[in-house]
């Protein structure tokens, strides 16, 4: 453990974004302690990877609380008041989107995770949001906008929002809250539309969908990393920022620029068939403006990009 590394806590450290996140950390110098849940099979993404910066502990949500004890236990060169954490990511979240019940307890894991963040002495904690925060709207998705969310849960990511900030506020922490889009790219798991429509794309195959008439945004999962790590270190304490690039386009063009890149590549398209309106018709017009001024955070990925990301790493 080298003391010119700053050393951050991930928790959902094997999800889609976290796995993504802990591989950005690792690539620019972090020293990362990766939360997992016990026995989950998406360990294996961080398992395989090769380094003495990734320390890999497992505990579930209710059980966040425990991680400074796990951590000083392994590492009882921490308890130095000197040594201290940078950042906390909470990325950890699970449930049915419309389940109260599974959705409450979210909530009270992010307050486990507010406290284990303290006790370890982070500088900031850096909480995961959503765009089911802002519910279904067809207006420019501002970070001041009145959330109204529409599920279970996109109401708990907004009750956990408030709630970790006045808890954090309590223990003197910084805090920053990170309101994802849609991600797309490596570790994308199958049953969403981007990894599936592939699938059919590539095997000349059909594929219902609604009317794809809603504006969308799309970002590469390291992208959104990327911008992570960015509000980390260079966001404004207190603020909350939307990960995204702004820019959007109606659903239905993406559709078709992912069937052309593929049938460029091989030949074969989807059959696709565009059905009626989806309801709720959610619709994502998010302003990234406050990121990009408050940390100078860029885009790297184009859509074609993390289409390619997503073959490269998700297929075997």
């Amino acid at each position: 453990m080298e003391d010119n590394k700053k050393l951050v806590i991930v928790t959902g450290a094997a999800g889609f974004a976290g796995a993504n996140l802990v591989l950005e950390l690792l690539d620019n110098n972090f020293e990362v302690f990766a939360v997992v849940r016990p026995a989950s099979p998406n360990n294996a993404r961080l398992e395989e990877i090769d380094s003495d910066d990734l320390h890999i502990i497992p505990l579930e949500m209710d059980e966040l609380e425990r991680l400074p004890y796990e951590i000083f236990e392994r590492f009882p060169e921490l308890e130095d008041e000197e040594r201290r954490f940078d950042s906390f990511f909470h990325l950890m979240w699970g449930g049915d989107r419309n389940d109260f019940e599974a959705q409450k307890i979210n909530v009270e894991g992010a307050i486990h995770a507010v406290k284990a963040a303290a006790m370890t002495r982070c500088r900031r904690f850096v909480g995961i949001g959503s765009q089911a925060e802002y519910g279904a709207t067809e207006k420019i998705q501002y970070e001041n906008m009145a959330p109204c969310p529409v599920t279970a849960y996109g109401a708990c990511k907004v009750a956990a929002c408030y709630m970790t900030r006045n808890l954090a506020d309590s223990f003197h922490m910084e805090w920053v809250w990170g309101r994802i889009f849609s991600l797309i790219g490596r570790y994308e798991p199958h049953g969403r539309m981007i990894p599936d429509l592939l699938d059919r794309a590539e095997n000349g195959m059909k594929m219902n969908l609604s009317s794809c008439r809603q504006s969308w945004n799309y970002l590469d999962a390291g992208d959104c990393a990327r911008a992570l790590i960015a509000i980390s270190q260079k966001g404004r304490d207190g603020e909350i920022y939307n990960i995204t690039d702004g820019r959007c386009l109606v659903l239905k063009q993406y559709v078709e620029r992912l069937n052309r890149w593929v049938f460029e590549r091989s030949g074969k398209m989807a059959e696709i068939t565009f059905g009626d309106d989806p309801k709720p018709f959610i619709s994502l017009q998010p302003d990234g403006n406050k990121l990009i001024e408050d940390t100078g955070w860029k885009p790297c990925m184009s859509f074609e990009d993390s289409l390619r990301e997503f073959i490269q790493n998700n297929h075997s």
